[in-house]
């Protein structure tokens, strides 16, 4: 197995709660840290800043918004990664009807609707039918409000501006693994299937009973993947 340190990145408005089993059972037998996406209204300035506090070389499991930051810091230095996991994301820009569709959402939290913008992007319907919802949309919720609307802006408007990252994922030499729900009502399943297929090697991970947030909604079985993905030989040809 490799012992690599990870780095976790998380999602749109979620800190290390997201990651919570992830990171207490793999910090037994391996360095762990989380990195927040949190500053910079671009990618690129989010990777920068990544960059600079992360160890020189370093394995990144990035979910969500984090794996769109995962691919960014790989298009700038794939050299110090070792090896990727992008769980429920996507490596597509936004379309210009999604981006502009993003705008009244963001002009609410800044006249204050903060609370109308967190129902919003906490959607349970992109979770899985088993889910415990209320539990979940709770603890997103004091997340939410725990990061703030200055970071929901700012993350708003680097997804607004990311970059199409298909060309990058193409090119990755290290071991991979794509991680989803079975029910991802976000980013759904035939997407992770083809980000699979443009990754050299990379092997895709369903996550049974799960939807948009398969490290919560099934922590274990997940962390599971993730063992299996740090197990995977460096040596792909």
């Amino acid at each position: 197995m490799s012992h690599d340190p990870v780095v976790f990145i998380p999602p749109m408005l979620a800190d290390a709660r997201v990651f919570a089993h992830q990171m207490q059972d793999l910090s037994r037998d391996h360095a762990v840290m989380l990195v927040p996406p949190t500053q910079g209204e671009r990618m690129e300035e989010i990777a920068s800043q990544i960059l600079t506090w992360a160890p020189s070389k370093f394995a990144v499991v990035g979910m969500g918004f984090g794996g769109m930051v995962a691919m960014e810091l790989l298009r700038r230095a794939s050299e110090r990664i070792t090896r990727n996991a992008f769980i429920a994301t996507t490596a597509q820009a936004d379309t210009p009807e999604t981006a502009a569709a993003r705008e009244p959402h963001m002009i609410a939290a800044k006249a204050g609707r903060w609370d109308d913008v967190l129902r919003h992007e906490i959607n349970s319907t992109w979770m899985a039918p088993n889910s415990d919802k209320v539990e979940l949309v709770h603890e997103l919720t004091q997340m939410g409000r725990d990061l703030g609307r200055e970071v929901y802006l700012r993350q708003a408007r680097a997804l607004q501006r990311r970059k199409d990252q298909q060309a990058t994922l193409r090119d990755i030499q290290q071991p991979t693994a794509v991680i989803c729900g079975r029910h991802d009502g976000q980013y759904h399943l035939k997407r992770h299937e083809f980000m699979a297929e443009l990754i050299p090697f990379a092997s895709l991970e369903i996550i049974e009973g799960a939807g948009y947030l398969p490290t919560m909604e099934a922590p274990e079985a997940t962390t599971d993947a993730l063992r299996r993905w740090l197990k995977l030989p460096m040596l792909l040809r």
